[in-house]
Parts: C-alpha cells; sequence; structure tokens
C-alpha cells in the first residue's frame, strides 16, 4: 500500500520543505500563517523550522 503523505508529519522536524505539500500544510497550520507567509519566512531566513519561527514571531 502506498504512503498516505497527507497523513504524516515533517520527516525532519527542524527543516521546512516547502516543496512538499503535506509539509507546507503541517508548517503553515503550526504557524498559523498561510503558504506566502511561510515562504517569505523560508526566503528570509532559510529553511530552519526555528529560524523561521522566531522571524515569523517577530
Amino acid at each position: 500500500m502506498a504512503d498516505d503523505k497527507t497523513l504524516r508529519s515533517p520527516a525532519d522536524s527542524s527543516r521546512i520543505a516547502m516543496g512538499e505539500d503535506y509539509e507546507v500544510a503541517c508548517w503553515t497550520d503550526k504557524f498559523g500563517v498561510d503558504r506566502e507567509a511561510l515562504q517569505k519566512a523560508v526566503d528570509a531566513v532559510g529553511n530552519s523550522a526555528s529560524a523561521v519561527e522566531a522571524h515569523l514571531k517577530s
């Protein structure tokens, strides 16, 4: 049976993979932002989840 990626959390919880829709959905839900805001944060500080979280809180 194939994996259902919609039911998974990020494989590496310290990095944000913008190329994986299920990961983007997880992170946008966690941070309470839309995909565009998440992408802008990743562009600004890189794909470290902690750096993105700090950036979004500032």
